[in-house]
Order: structure tokens, then sequence, then C-alpha cells
């Protein structure tokens, strides 16, 4: 374990001590046992430049919405793939995607497009974990391709729209970037935020986002590699 991953703290079903560490008698070592086919997606660092994961590779369904842009969400489905995840994109715009999808796996497809409502059955297991990403519009149908023990699913909204709401309320972890305030105030009666974290919302600098999962809330900068930021260029919330 390296000291970045041991450093590492975050949201709820996140990656990372939480607590002082602990000790056993060298008679007992034979009864532990490690939990294995979980990995973690480093999302940024918080505040005090503390890593933070994302546990997308779970045995429960797990659903995530990000209220953002496409350059978050292509840095997350790269970083997916770089833990061993097949990554499948549904998407309306593909030539968005195409550049990331050659580059990732070195040729492998480890990263695969799909028109919209075209997602196959992806045979996810604790071996073959997959991250579904759905980057489907305002308005996203309904997927063929559900959440699923070691299948995850993100959903990416440019904006709030009138399916937001719907989104939010289901899905296990919500992250918003830079919004307007009037959606801002929407968001923030969903979610539950403080009147501080709604005004801080539109004025959000580029790559940083609330992560929100039931109670707890990150602010998160998500800052590029080297390599990330010759293939997708810059942070930004447009697109």
């Amino acid at each position: 374990m390296t000291a970045r991953t041991a450093a590492a703290r975050g949201l709820r079903g996140l990656l990372g001590p939480r607590h002082a560490g602990h000790t056993v008698d060298t008679d007992l070592l034979d009864a532990l046992s490690l939990p294995v086919g979980d990995d973690g997606v480093v999302i940024g660092d918080d505040a005090e430049g503390h890593p933070q994961l994302v546990g997308f590779h779970r045995s429960t369904p797990y659903d995530v919405l990000l209220i953002g842009g496409l350059w978050t969400a292509q840095v997350l489905a790269l970083r997916a793939a770089g833990t061993g995840a097949r990554v499948a994109v549904e998407t309306g715009r593909a030539p968005g995607w195409t550049r990331l999808a050659h580059a990732a796996g070195a040729g492998l497809e480890c990263i695969t497009l799909h028109d919209v409502g075209r997602v196959p059955p992806m045979g996810a297991t604790v071996g073959s974990p997959v991250l579904v990403v759905r980057d489907c519009g305002m308005r996203p149908p309904r997927g063929r391709v559900v959440s699923a023990p070691w299948q995850s699913v993100l959903t990416l909204l440019p904006y709030v729209s009138p399916v937001a709401p719907r989104l939010m309320r289901d899905s296990t972890l919500v992250g918003v970037q830079r919004v307007s305030p009037e959606e801002a105030e929407q968001i923030g009666r969903i979610l539950g935020l403080s009147r501080a974290e709604r005004e801080a919302l539109p004025t959000l600098a580029d790559g940083v986002t609330l992560w929100c999962a039931g109670r707890e809330r990150h602010w998160v900068m998500t800052s590029a590699t080297d390599a990330e930021s010759g293939l997708l260029g810059v942070a930004r919330r447009m697109d």
C-alpha cells in the first residue's frame, strides 16, 4: 500500500482508512480474511489534499449521478478502466468519446461505445467488473442495462433537467459541479444542502465537484495527470 493510498479518505462506500490502526496477536493471524474484488478510483483531492476514492466495483448495485461536464466523466471513465474495469459508454455523441476509447487500453477494448439504448448485457463478474457511463443528454431514457452486482452505472447530466430530481433520489452518490443559482436552490432542496453549500455551487471552479452520499459532503478537486491532460485537455465545466 502506498502512502497516497493509505492517506485516502472519502464518502460512504469509498476506500481508505477512517480510524486508528489495529494490532492483533500473531496466533490470530490465520483467522483474518481480506475482501477482494473491490477497487477504488481516485476522483481527486479534498481541501486538505487527501485523495478521495469511489469504489465502483462492488457486490451490490451502485448508481452515481454527475451533474457536470463531460471532461470529469471522461476522467472517471479512464481511471475506472485503469483499475481493470470494462467501461461501456452509452452516448448520443460518440465523436466526443472516440479518441478516449481508442487511446485507452493500448488497443484493447476496455472502453466501448454504444448508441443510446443499445448497450448489450455486459456479463459483469467479480473478476470482470463493469462501469456503464450514460451520456444521454438532458433526458436520458431509462437504461436497458441497469446497475447490478459488479456493474455500476454513472449517469452524466450537463444541467438540471426534469429527470434530475428522480435521478438524485435514486442515486447512492451524487456529484454536482458549477450550476446556476436557480439550479443550486433546486439541488439543495433535494439533497438537503446547507445555505453555504447552495451559495457555493454557482461559483465553483472548473474541476471542482461537491460529492454527496446521504449526509456526507465532500468538495473534491479533480486534477488531470500529464497523460490525461494530453488526451482530454484541461479541466472544464462546459463542453
